[in-house]
């Protein structure tokens, strides 16, 4: 029997995706839910896995080809198995080591190791060139888990670009196709810039009492909760009450009508690999302070490795992006529309400042916001700054709602 592999739905508002890279050739055996291909969408990036044991028999979409939901990718022949295919696949990685390859039988009942790698596993060995056979499993019956194979891997040296070429000038030069995400970012931040009338109002914060607290309760909160007390709970919460004050700032334009949202769902923006991403936490005014810390940890490390769905990306009422953790002490945040604001964090540094008419040494935090002039007047603009300013100036009033 031939099953189809079809692209999945890949989210909402997302139509079509980019084959990124097969894991599997025609011929090959395949088990059930084991990892076939990638697929990069505008936010994430996917996998495809076999809805039933057998041999891959067609492929009919390659990497790069651009694909849309529903359509086939390939077929498997369910039930079906190579019997050159499998022994090859089992004799070749112990011939390479020097030992002898004993396959009994096609139908011999045994825990394989190898085939029984999850499909997040599998693709970190393909990806790293690793001989399965070599790696030590410590997990059940001998099963290879993430933690083997990162013990086995080690820095190599970085190799040369297929893409790499030289300029008329005799210059090396390398060129890389822009992922889909990076294509989509690109996009939006330009859209968001041809569309919104994007102005950016700045003021600074005073750090010290919001450090003296988290040191003051760091220990304990960590004890009780099983999760670090950074800042950025904090302005979360110091956000949360401002758009509660300033509602402009938590709506977004649809045509000629203005929507104020009367929920707060709080994107937070993360670096990856892949580029930008903004996952969000629903809801957020509901959260205590360790919720906030540790759904971010949740998202920042699925963002990370590539696992965000896309109900984790989308809705979000405003967001807040914190380059003071790429040392960044200034920037102009760009709006992610459809929302109105976006509340840019920086890095913290010890400045001279007068406080009641002398000169101190206090760590400071310059704080940006940009916001669509179209709806949000300057006045609201700067207080909202104000009160996010006077929030973390004075945390106890996060405490009391204040």
């Amino acid at each position: 029997m031939s099953v189809e592999i079809v692209v999945p739905a890949l989210g909402e508002s997302v139509s079509e995706a980019t084959v990124a890279k097969w894991y599997k050739k025609a011929g090959d055996v395949v088990k059930l839910d084991e990892l076939l291909l990638e697929l990069e969408t505008e936010k994430v990036t996917l996998e495809v896995s076999a809805a039933a044991e057998g041999m891959l028999d067609t492929i009919l979409k390659h990497e790069g080809d651009v694909v849309s939901i529903g359509q086939v990718l390939g077929t498997i022949k369910a039930g079906e198995v190579n019997k050159n295919t499998v022994v090859n696949q089992k004799a070749a990685p112990a011939a390479a080591l020097g030992i002898e390859a004993k396959v009994s039988t096609i139908h011999e009942k045994k825990v394989d190791p190898v085939s029984t790698m999850p499909p997040s596993v599998q693709k970190l060995v393909t990806e790293n060139n690793l001989n399965p056979v070599t790696i030590a499993g410590t997990g059940k019956d001998g099963r290879i888990n993430k933690g083997d194979v990162l013990n086995v891997l080690v820095p190599t040296e970085t190799k040369a670009s297929e893409t790499e070429t030289v300029t008329p000038r005799g210059k090396p030069v390398e060129k890389i196709r822009m992922s889909r995400l990076r294509k989509t970012i690109a996009q939006r931040l330009k859209d968001s810039q041809n569309t919104a009338a994007i102005l950016t109002t700045f003021n600074e914060i005073d750090m010290l009492n919001v450090i003296n607290l988290r040191k003051k309760h760091r220990e304990e909160f960590e004890k009780k909760h099983g999760v670090k007390l950074g800042f950025m709970s904090f302005f979360v919460k110091a956000v949360i009450n401002a758009l509660k004050e300033i509602p402009a700032v938590n709506a977004e334009i649809d045509g000629d009508d203005i929507i104020y949202k009367h929920y707060y769902d709080i994107g937070v923006a993360v670096g990856t690999e892949q580029g930008l991403v903004v996952p969000v936490l629903r809801d957020a005014d509901k959260m205590s302070f360790a919720a906030v810390e540790k759904e971010i940890g949740y998202l920042a490390t699925k963002a990370r490795d590539g696992k965000l769905a896309m109900s984790d990306l989308t809705g979000g009422t405003f967001s807040i992006t914190n380059g003071g953790v790429y040392g960044s002490l200034l920037s102009t945040p760009i709006i992610n529309p459809p929302q109105s604001g976006i509340i840019g964090l920086h890095n913290t540094q010890e400045r001279p400042v007068a406080i009641d008419g002398k000169i101190e040494i206090r760590p400071m935090m310059y704080i940006a916001l940009s916001y669509d002039h179209r709806i949000i007047d300057g006045k609201d603009a700067v207080t909202f700054l104000v009160k996010v300013k006077n929030s973390i100036e004075n945390p106890e009033r996060l405490l009391f709602d204040l």
